[in-house]
């Protein structure tokens, strides 16, 4: 199994508003750089958009440690998943749960890619380099959105 890293991040300037998504991809000494954005959308949304990309990029099976500096994404993935299902897409509050569709397509990649993932939170715009090119790139995803 293909070792690889990811560093993600999400980037919106006013929330909503236009939005970019950037991830950086290391498997040895290959790297790959990819971005995105949406006009209106959330922080939220855009950190989610961000592993979405990231883990839709791998061509097969890989063993993935991922790094976000998003403590939504991260809770959402390891902690809350399990209790929004059981609960019909329901929060604690029973509230229906924020941006479902995109944590069923990540839940779905998750489960059925046959990826091994570590997730791994680092602190954002703590001089991570990964975290910082993650960054820089979903600025640029905002920044693609903004010249349409």
């Amino acid at each position: 199994m293909n070792q690889i890293e990811i560093y993600t991040d999400g980037a919106c300037k006013g929330n909503p508003g236009p939005g970019g998504w950037g991830v950086l991809l290391r498997s040895g000494a290959t790297e790959k750089e990819l971005y995105g954005g949406e006009a209106s959308t959330t922080n939220n949304r855009m950190e989610l958009m961000a592993v979405i990309q990231a883990l839709e990029a791998l061509k097969r099976p890989c063993a993935v440690t991922l790094y976000l500096d998003s403590q939504y994404v991260l809770k959402g993935i390891t902690e809350w998943l399990p209790g929004w299902k059981a609960k019909g897409w329901k929060t604690a509050s029973k509230q229906p749960v924020k941006n479902q569709e995109l944590w069923q397509r990540l839940d779905e990649l998750v489960t059925r890619s046959g990826h091994v993932v570590d997730w791994r939170w680092v602190r954002g715009h703590n001089g991570h380099p990964g975290n910082e090119r993650a960054d820089a790139l979903a600025n640029m995803g905002v920044q693609s959105v903004q010249r349409r």
